[in-house]
């Protein structure tokens, strides 16, 4: 979970919201869809400890048309989307320490790529390279960077609070500079749901666990606990991490800002928040820890979404819905074709657009195929009651009932105000109803 947007998405939401209580808020109300949904995806983890995951929740609910779109969306947009978005990231970050990544280089006429455009497109080859070699190495690599975002988000925090900058905790914490001067109207609610497309994607990834649960030794156990409690512990150490910045810098500021005080978190180099923040706190070298522990941060999470991804469009193979050098594995054990198919595909798309554009192709789609896995647990309890669940949701029904009516209310605020990738979104669902009935064409043609 812990990838890139913490680092950076602040920026976009304080200069939609306006005001620190309405930061901390997205936050707050962001992890609670995130722990919401986690909860349900436990009972239907518990449920069905199978590789793919969310796709064969999907087609155990509601048949093999909604789990192809699932897991056509997750390959052309959701998983594949995010990883490059966080090989972006990891790129941007790259560029404090090396400047020239910046500099576009022409390729063929106008076409060029950047540094770090192709720095991230080498992020992305390195580590599908290293998950070829077996889910030992890339389980030992997730491992290893888990443990040190989470020490590194940790020292964000105790730095940021410890040594709190005087002039932002005024400007912050006053009771007038906490809530800000704007009066509740429709355009700061639609605004403050727009803002919630940083702070929900900073918190995604958290239903990738289920796509190796084949792989894990008692996954009916594991699984649930994983999602619950790694879920609600990356929920508090982002909002304390936010309560970091605003120690350090002032939520508001200016574009032209001559400091990094001035500038404010609104305006910070290239959003670079984290960086901006440590610099303050402990100077040049405060921002070259902040931007390691960024590109730390990134590198682990690109790896568990490249390790976990492939294994959907694995299930989705092996139910005859893709191509089918997809469902084979490597002499490694794991599904070699669909991690090189994912790393091509998520190439091009960190090659073709910001980081922002990604961010919003990914969180529309996700977030409807979200609502549909949680709207699961009602129809399985319905369709199965006398299946073992051994972990059921809490508070049932009212809190996966409040998951897809928060998640609706969302998605219609997206297409509203960001609606020229919201819609795009949309439409790659919807692309995959011609390529289903293809493949479906093909598999009845194969078992005739």
């Amino acid at each position: 979970m812990i990838g890139s947007g913490i680092f950076i998405v602040s920026a976009d939401i304080v200069r939609r919201v306006h005001s620190p209580a309405a930061l901390l808020a997205v936050w707050v109300v962001s992890g609670v869809m995130t722990v919401s949904g986690a909860l349900a995806y436990g009972e239907l983890a518990g449920m069905m400890p199978q590789a793919g995951g969310q796709y064969v929740y999907l087609r155990q609910a509601y048949g093999s048309l909604c789990a192809f779109l699932y897991g056509w969306t997750l390959f052309l947009v959701i998983q594949t989307g995010t990883i490059a978005a966080v090989s972006v990231a990891f790129a941007r970050f790259a560029a404090v320490f090396w400047p020239g990544l910046g500099v576009r280089l022409p390729i063929l006429g106008e076409f060029g790529l950047s540094g770090q455009q192709i720095l991230a497109v080498a992020v992305i080859f390195t580590l599908t390279a290293a998950n070829l070699r077996g889910i030992d190495v890339g389980r030992g690599l997730q491992n290893l960077f888990t443990g040190v975002k989470l020490l590194s988000l940790a020292l964000i925090v105790l730095v940021g609070l410890a040594a709190a900058n005087p002039t932002a905790v005024a400007a912050n914490f006053s009771l007038r500079g906490f809530f800000g001067t704007a009066a509740p109207s429709l355009d700061l609610f639609t605004g403050f749901g727009a803002a919630m497309v940083g702070g929900l994607f900073s918190a995604d990834a958290w239903a990738a666990a289920t796509f190796a649960a084949a792989e894990l030794h008692t996954p009916t156990r594991d699984l649930p606990r994983a999602l619950v409690r790694g879920t609600l512990l990356v929920v508090v150490l982002y909002l304390l991490t936010n309560l970091a910045y605003l120690a350090e810098l002032p939520a508001h500021g200016a574009a032209n800002g001559l400091s990094l005080t001035a500038r404010g978190i609104a305006h910070a180099s290239e959003d670079r928040v984290a960086a901006a923040a440590m610099a303050v706190a402990w100077g040049p070298t405060g921002a070259a820890l902040a931007a390691l522990i960024v590109m730390v941060s990134t590198f682990g999470c690109a790896n568990g979404l490249i390790l976990t991804g492939a294994r959907a469009v694995y299930a989705m193979a092996k139910d005859g819905l893709f191509l089918a050098s997809a469902a084979r594995l490597n002499q490694a054990q794991v599904p070699g074709w669909a991690l090189l198919m994912q790393a091509l595909w998520t190439a091009l798309l960190a090659v073709s657009g910001s980081y922002s554009d990604l961010l919003d192709y990914v969180i529309f789609a996700e977030l409807m195929f979200y609502a549909l896995t949680v709207a699961a647990v009602f129809v399985l309890r319905a369709r199965k009651p006398e299946q073992p669940r051994p972990y059921r949701v809490p508070a049932y029904p009212y809190l996966p009932a409040s998951y897809i009516i928060a998640a609706v209310i969302l998605m219609l605020d997206l297409l509203v105000m960001k609606p020229r990738y919201t819609w795009a979104g949309l439409l790659i669902v919807l692309s995959g109803l011609p390529v289903y009935w293809f493949w479906s064409q093909g598999k009845s043609r194969s078992q005739t």
